[in-house]
């Protein structure tokens, strides 16, 4: 098994974090791959959250993940089915600061998965990590920027 684990800072309170990690169809903007929504959350749970199925295109493979749990405070989605890796999960933890007398976001993004038994788990967790901190990179900048 491979696991992952990165933190960031972001300059928003977590329900606006959460919020925004929960709009499948424009993740695109953080993440090097195309998002669409193929299924809406599950009736009673917040917008884009449990039971949400998002469809992800990348320039290696084609993808479908659920959303298992959201808040706040966490979310944990994860790939349906064996390809492009087993057993993947990821889980975002989102926890309140303060900084600089403002409410921000401690987030913590948490993968674990098993890679095809073809591939080296050293190289594609190289690969993974990379992707997911130029995704929290960009979200860093997001919220810087929009001041929300």
């Amino acid at each position: 098994m491979v696991s992952i684990n990165l933190k960031c800072t972001l300059l928003a309170p977590p329900e606006k974090v959460a919020a925004v990690l929960l709009e499948h169809a424009y993740l695109g903007r953080f993440f090097n791959a195309q998002f669409s929504q193929l299924k809406s959350h599950n009736k009673g749970e917040m917008k884009g959250g449990a039971g949400a199925i998002r469809q992800v295109k990348t320039p290696l493979a084609i993808f479908s993940e659920q959303i298992i749990s959201a808040s706040n405070k966490y979310i944990c989605y994860r790939i349906m089915g064996d390809k492009p890796v087993a057993n993947h999960q990821g889980d975002i933890y989102l926890t309140p600061i303060e900084h600089e007398g403002n409410t921000a976001t401690g987030l913590r993004y948490c993968i674990t998965f098993k890679p095809p038994w073809w591939m080296p788990s050293s190289l594609i967790k190289l690969f993974v990590k990379h992707d997911i901190s130029q995704a929290l990179n960009k979200l860093a900048r997001y919220f810087k920027e929009h001041n929300v």
